[in-house]
């Protein structure tokens, strides 16, 4: 009979993500579940800046764990096995050094951690550095883009920082879906993400950038070319997100990343367009206030 801790362990160890049921709808997806786990995640965000900002530190971390897991699992389906404990306890340390010390502390802890990791996998039977190189790839996309959002959570007024760096991916996503669905003609690159057109996109860069004006202009207070350079920076680095995910779903022969969230896939099909903003969003939002 299996212990408690056999059954956690069993429950957690990373497995290949199951494929939805297929949807036969023009918004490619299952509407009702997916507004409102949309609705229930959007909401974490709000609470946990308004409560205390170290709470949204906090579900980074929780957030890219629960995305290494997911692409640990995937990885299985080509028979490439990470070295998952490592590398999450590192996503963890990562988090809070540059919690407390900055990006520097942050970056050198991702190095350790792949140095670990690489030893960890060199335990295996077959495949150890091929192993251990996906992971230290996989904590890079993952866990160090994920390190410039806690730093968005360092600034000076980051509730409303944080929430421009959440709503807009999300702006991106939701105006080029909707563009998309309805004129949506021209694919952009159809061998890899077909649903994405360029009239989507372009309804991504005009929403983006009224939702950019808006809260980084006329609430925040950024200076309109700020507001403006963010609201046309966001949509190309948030589609270049989604585009790199697809690929490599596309690689690993997965339609979604994971299936926790009813109507969204995975947590890496949630956050992978602001794993590729995070960088780009931190440093502007930096440049404007002064950081840097």
């Amino acid at each position: 009979m299996k212990s408690a801790f056999q059954k956690v362990a069993s429950a957690l160890r990373p497995r290949p993500p199951r494929q939805p049921h297929e949807v036969s709808s023009k918004a490619g997806r299952n509407l009702p579940a997916a507004i409102v786990t949309a609705i229930a995640l959007l909401s974490l965000v709000p609470l946990s800046v308004v409560v205390h900002i170290e709470i949204f530190v906090v579900l980074v971390a929780i957030f890219l764990s629960i995305g290494l897991w997911e692409f640990a699992g995937a990885l299985l389906v080509k028979e490439i096995k990470i070295a998952l404990i490592p590398l999450v306890v590192g996503v963890w340390v990562m988090v809070a050094v540059t919690w407390v010390y900055g990006l520097g502390a942050g970056m050198i802890a991702y190095l350790l951690t792949c140095g670990i990791s690489l030893i960890w996998r060199t335990f295996s039977a077959r495949h150890a550095f091929t192993d251990g190189l996906v992971g230290c790839f996989g904590l890079g996309w993952i866990g160090l883009f994920g390190l410039f959002a806690v730093r968005i959570a360092a600034l000076e007024n980051a509730p409303l920082m944080v929430a421009s760096f959440v709503l807009l991916p999300v702006a991106n996503d939701t105006f080029g879906w909707l563009v998309g669905i309805f004129f949506g003609k021209t694919p952009i690159m159809p061998k890899i993400s077909p649903k994405k057109s360029w009239e989507g996109f372009a309804g991504s860069m005009a929403g983006t950038l009224v939702v950019a004006i808006v809260l980084l202009h006329f609430v925040a207070g950024f200076n309109w070319y700020w507001a403006v350079l963010v609201g046309i920076v966001a949509p190309v680095f948030a589609t270049a997100g989604d585009f790199a995910e697809s690929l490599m779903k596309r690689d690993l022969g997965v339609k979604d990343m994971g299936s926790i969230f009813p109507g969204h896939g995975g947590m890496l099909d949630r956050i992978d367009s602001m794993l590729f903003f995070a960088p780009v969003c931190y440093s502007i939002f930096a440049l404007a206030t002064g950081v840097l």
